[in-house]
């Protein structure tokens, strides 16, 4: 079997999930044998070809149409979608006001929500939870046992009917949320973990086997 190739992009507009640092500690959690570029350039999403998935760090996902086209039709025919943490936040966007750090859309982006199948609505303060697997059958989570990590944890709109809930987190407000999940985009594979908001999660060994495995899967390794 030929090498599996993702393209792994973020961006460090904001002083939170800054690609800079979390970039190398997601790329760090990727099997050797999965080669990885790194980016910042939007504009690498208009031209996959060459690679298996994308893995999704963007907090930020104002696209352009060019952009946008580019990353759904590669997953609609065939390619894989990982999306970290930040990659459900499709209301955030890069404040025009040089004297502000982020703005908001009053709604996510559509056709990056139905990529995802759900996408952040709020989040409490960083604390330690419980993750629970709650699918057994998925070879993601097949093998994973439940852990906790120290994280953001993220309030979700999740499209249930349509997704396969794999993990939940156990959290005094927000119980039972939907953490991690797979679905499928035409031809492609989708994964999402809300998992990875800073260097605590990112290097939790839950959190890196849930993406070595899920990045495994969405490139059909």
């Amino acid at each position: 079997m030929s090498t599996r190739s993702v393209l792994l992009i973020g961006g460090n507009r904001f002083p939170f999930h800054r690609f800079e640092t979390n970039g190398d500690l997601i790329a760090d959690a990727i099997p050797d044998r999965i080669e990885v570029t790194l980016t910042t350039e939007k504009a690498d999403l208009e031209d996959l070809e060459g690679y298996d998935a994308v893995v999704d760090y963007l907090t930020d996902s104002s696209l352009t149409d060019a952009q946008r086209d580019g990353l759904l039709s590669f997953v609609e025919s065939g390619g894989g979608y990982l999306g970290v943490h930040c990659a459900s936040d499709l209301t955030s966007t890069a404040a025009d006001d040089p004297d502000a750090v982020i703005d908001a859309r009053e709604e996510p982006f559509p056709e990056l929500r139905d990529l995802v199948g759900g996408h952040f609505v709020t989040h409490p303060a960083q604390t330690t939870y419980d993750v629970r697997v709650v699918d057994h059958y998925h070879p993601v989570t097949a093998a994973l046992k439940d852990f906790a990590v120290f994280d953001e944890p993220y309030v979700l709109d999740v499209d249930t009917e349509d997704v396969r809930v794999l993990a939940r987190m156990d959290h005094p407000e927000h119980a039972d949320m939907p953490i991690a999940w797979s679905t499928e985009y035409g031809e492609g594979r989708v994964f999402y973990s809300s998992l990875g908001h800073d260097e605590a999660s990112l290097t939790n060994d839950g959190v890196r086997t849930l993406l070595a495995n899920a990045v495994a899967w969405v490139t059909r390794e």
